[in-house]
């Protein structure tokens, strides 16, 4: 079975957010650990974690994914990349109690005026505050403080952002080398950074890529949304699919692939109504599969 779903919200407790993608017609769920909008360390209590249990034994929703607060930056020595490890520290303990998978994580910057390439962080003589250096050396204490069974997925950036390009995702992954690493690919970062493919020999070009790179075994899931913004423009501005840039063509083809159809898709999409993530988002994937 295709495993098709969406971000949805917790509001009135993460059960409610099981009901919510069994009524749009997902199969898997993205959900926030508490709210994005500041440091809130999620503690929900055993009857709490019972219900959520309980409940999705009846729905059957998995992969279930945490995407961690928008907040973070772990290439930050200071109070934000300490809270940083201390709110994945707390969300990566947390997903195994109610059968998460992992947190999906955008890694943050290293707030340079201008982002530089990676290459530019590695470089031995650089000041023994190196930013680089404090990324790896967080994620890995993070790793080191969180249950094995728990995944650390890193998401390729859209924007002026670390991640941005799979060169960087690559180096990262070889420095932290743990095996709990694993990759969430969004379409609309992809396409904002020079990456697409509305062919089969387009997606057969990129995913080679991944197998050089030695981070094809890596790939966890798939963030599936449209752009707002135009082809290799550097934005993160997501759209409802079919309604931005890119072509129809290119969710037709990831969908069907033999490589990456087995993947779970899940949608951020503003919603056609404008309240998130929606039925119709979902509804247009699923006419695409098959054809």
């Amino acid at each position: 079975m295709m495993k098709l779903g969406a971000h949805q919200s917790i509001s009135g407790g993460y059960s409610e957010a099981l009901k919510r993608i069994s009524n749009i017609g997902g199969n898997c769920l993205q959900i926030f650990s508490s709210s994005p909008r500041g440091w809130n360390f999620a503690n929900p209590n055993d009857d709490e974690i019972k219900k959520f249990s309980i409940l999705n034994s009846e729905f059957s929703i998995s992969p279930i994914y945490f995407h961690a607060t928008y907040l973070i930056n772990l290439a930050d020595d200071g109070r934000i990349g300490h809270m940083s490890k201390m709110s994945l520290i707390n969300e990566l303990n947390l997903a195994p109690k109610l059968g998460i998978k992992g947190s999906i994580i955008h890694l943050g910057s290293f707030k340079e005026k201008k982002q530089l390439p990676i290459e530019n962080y590695l470089i031995d003589d650089r000041p023994q505050d190196n930013k680089y250096k404090v990324l790896i050396n967080n994620i890995k204490e993070i790793l080191d403080k969180t249950p094995k069974d728990s995944l650390f997925i890193i998401e390729n950036a859209g924007n002026r952002k670390i991640g941005q390009t799979l060169e960087e995702i690559s180096q990262i992954v070889k420095d932290v080398n743990n095996k709990r690493i694993r990759l969430c690919l969004d379409t609309c970062h992809l396409f904002s950074n020079g990456y697409k493919f509305d062919t089969n020999k387009e997606l057969d070009f990129f995913l080679a890529k991944l197998v050089k790179l030695e981070i094809n075994n890596l790939v966890e899931l798939w963030h599936v949304n449209d752009s707002r913004d135009e082809f290799d423009s550097g934005h993160d501005r997501h759209d409802n699919i079919g309604q931005g840039k890119m072509n129809i063509d290119e969710f037709k083809t990831l969908l069907n692939h033999p490589q990456t159809k087995n993947f779970p898709f899940i949608i951020e999409t503003p919603g056609f109504d404008g309240n998130g993530p929606d039925k119709k988002n979902l509804d247009i994937l699923k006419s695409l599969v098959g054809i």
